[in-house]
């Protein structure tokens, strides 16, 4: 019988029964893939879908940090993505949303080199998350899940991960090749079923829940369901964070798997329909503002445009790398008109100047 209060080693290994993906779970899994399929083709509408990325990476990164009780302002990060000395200025939770975005592109290029999700790859993640050179727990850590926070002392036991001289290390395997074997089932229900089995694991002392939901996103782009990192679930999750922790705890304690997949399929679905309906506003706008300003400012141009849409604090010297100004005069200037245009606002933070795409700023909050 299954007791929180002591190491889960009976967890079981993948795959599953076959019988767990019912006519009801499939149905959500074809919505869900639909909606999908929308969203990567609706990237390529993006004159540099990577614009996008950057933009909504930091958004799914504040989110995910909420998710653990870590919390920034919207202020705060973006003056330090906008910075080029950002890490050395930016408070610890800002470093911590910081860290995220390194887990998410460091996991896609080690990814890419390898070709498939392997542990390096999620040891690469969960190391950019945490900035650390730690890999997997050792077999005595006495790691327990407490109500609310893992790190609190007081509170009650919700979750004892498994543990034990190379426990961690036979279950991560199984996980892995769970992911990476052709065993007929579709790559957006194994994502759904391995974000659980990770989170069961829990293979490392913190960071486990950041480097999960990185890992989701990096499986679904490897397999070819999303054409670029861009289906950032945390937000969904934050707003039903209830149902996504009672969900899990059914699984471990009920092997409730119905109710968690249907959950995640419809996280997929209202996720993808949310990011298409911001790729839409970001392009729809974006080509208003390009058409706007080139009436009254002859100097405007799509390059700069597509810069000002990249992400929405934006620095004086970043502009003038786009236009190609050397002269200080005249980067104030234009920066000037900017702000009187409507097109940015100014915000001075002691010396530093940073100059905000309103609009953009609306359509992602």
């Amino acid at each position: 019988m299954y007791d929180r209060n002591k190491p889960y080693n009976a967890l079981p290994d993948l795959p599953l029964s076959k019988e767990v993906f019912d006519a009801e779970v499939l149905m959500k899994w074809g919505i869900a893939s639909r909606h999908l399929a929308e969203l990567s083709k609706n990237v390529f509408r993006m004159p540099n879908p990577y614009m996008l990325i950057n933009t909504l990476s930091i958004r799914e990164a504040k989110s995910s940090v909420e998710i653990e009780n870590i919390f920034t302002t919207d202020d705060d990060l973006y003056k330090a993505i906008s910075s080029t000395i950002k890490e050395e200025n930016a408070n610890p939770s800002t470093k911590e949303v910081l860290n995220y975005r390194e887990g998410l592109w460091g996991g896609y290029r080690k990814m890419e080199e390898k070709g498939k999700v392997d542990l390096d790859t999620i040891r690469t993640v969960f190391q950019k998350v945490k900035d650390t050179d730690q890999g997997f727990r050792s077999a005595q850590s006495q790691i327990v899940i407490r109500r609310g926070n893992s790190d609190l002392r007081a509170g009650e036991v919700v979750y004892t991960p498994p543990r034990g001289e190379g426990i961690v290390e036979q279950k991560m395997d199984n996980l892995v090749q769970f992911l990476n074997d052709d065993n007929g089932l579709d790559p957006l229900l194994k994502m759904a079923v391995a974000h659980y089995q990770f989170e069961a694991i829990h293979p490392f002392l913190d960071g486990n829940g950041r480097t999960g939901r990185i890992m989701n996103l990096l499986y679904l782009v490897n397999q070819g369901l999303l054409s670029h990192p861009i289906l950032y679930l945390s937000r969904y999750i934050i707003r039903h964070k209830e149902d996504y922790y009672h969900h899990l705890s059914g699984v471990t304690q009920r092997n409730s798997w119905k109710p968690w997949l249907i959950f995640m399929m419809d996280a997929v679905e209202q996720t993808a329909k949310y990011t298409n309906t911001v790729v839409d506003d970001i392009l729809n706008q974006q080509a208003a503002t390009l058409e706007y300003t080139r009436k009254s400012l002859k100097w405007y141009t799509a390059e700069l445009n597509e810069l000002l849409f990249s992400q929405p604090y934006i620095k004086q010297q970043s502009i003038a790398k786009v236009l190609g100004i050397t002269s200080r005069t005249t980067l104030v200037k234009y920066a000037g008109q900017l702000v009187e245009a409507g097109v940015l606002s100014a915000l001075r933070d002691g010396k530093e100047v940073y100059y905000i795409n309103n609009d953009l700023m609306r359509i992602l909050d």
